[in-house]
């Protein structure tokens, strides 16, 4: 087996409207709208950092600049907070904040598809392996998913994605890969279908987790426009399958999809549960809630 390269970088890509969010998304990127008190963004960051991840990139677009600064140093808010006594509220802060020169931003010019999106971090990447996590996809579990993901990367090498199960019926509205022969921390993928139309070769569906080889660049430099008229990052992914190697890691916690309202909102409640400081609190809140909502329909 060849040398297996160290997963130094990461691909976080922020480009999209978020026209699924509207109105809320009008001035406030959704990626910043907010689970529990954390914007949407930072959790793929910690992800990220907790897995070994060293420099993040940041693909942007227009009125994305308040990204840039929630990376940023706020000496004035904390002056403001260290006067206040808030060292608590300072020290995660502080916690939160990347190292000088850990992060970087390039700009997708137009919504050309996730594909183009990876495409346009190519420079600051270089040709190195690169992990890639898309933040509307939020882990929920013991551990983050791509510590998982990088586990299998370094059991097996070449390229690697994160799946989860679905019920058979659903596998039409994902991204399937096929199962094959059995690793430690997962299995090889024999094929990648994106929206089976007829009989899926599984249900186990892409959750927004990857780790690829840089000659993904150069396929998606000359890939072709697929769904909606966008080049497609599956469709780059099935022609380096061509040469290169899959495996999938099967994620043992939960993904939420937050680009949803449905996902956004059971995230915000999971993890609302999940802290020691509300989660009681909160428990009691959506319990009532529940309760009145039950007694609403049946008195109906």
């Amino acid at each position: 087996m060849d040398r297996i390269r160290t997963v130094r970088k990461a691909v976080i890509p922020v480009a999209g409207n978020g026209t699924r969010f509207l109105p809320a998304t009008k001035a406030v990127p959704k990626e910043m709208l907010t689970i529990v008190d954390r914007p949407v963004v930072q959790y793929a960051v910690d992800e990220a950092r907790q897995a070994g991840i060293e420099h993040i990139v940041f693909v942007t677009s227009r009125n994305k600049q308040v990204i840039e600064d929630h990376f940023d140093d706020t000496p004035e808010l904390i002056s403001s907070l260290s006067r206040s006594g808030k060292n608590a509220q300072i020290s995660e802060l502080e916690a939160m904040l990347p190292k000088a020169g850990s992060v970087s931003f390039t700009r997708q010019q137009a919504p050309l598809g996730l594909g183009h999106a990876v495409w346009c971090a190519r420079d600051l990447i270089g040709d190195e392996p690169f992990a890639l996590l898309l933040p509307d996809m939020v882990s929920y579990g013991a551990r983050g998913c791509m510590a998982g993901l990088m586990d299998l990367y370094r059991e097996v090498g070449g390229n690697v994605v994160a799946v989860e199960q679905c019920a058979p019926e659903e596998a039409s509205k994902y991204g399937i890969v096929g199962k094959g022969d059995t690793v430690r921390h997962g299995f090889s993928v024999t094929q990648m279908v994106e929206k089976p139309p007829g009989q899926a070769p599984s249900n186990f569906y892409l959750n927004g987790r990857y780790i690829l080889q840089p000659e993904i660049f150069s396929i998606l430099a000359h890939q072709a426009r697929g769904a909606g008229n966008e080049i497609q990052l599956t469709d780059g992914m099935l022609n380096l399958s061509a040469d290169q190697p899959f495996h999938a890691h099967p994620y043992e916690g939960r993904t939420f999809d937050c680009g949803s309202k449905q996902g956004f909102i059971e995230a915000n409640v999971a993890f609302a549960l999940a802290r020691a400081d509300i989660g009681d609190i909160v428990f009691e809140s959506v319990r009532e809630i529940v309760l009145s909502h039950e007694s609403r329909i049946r008195a109906a």
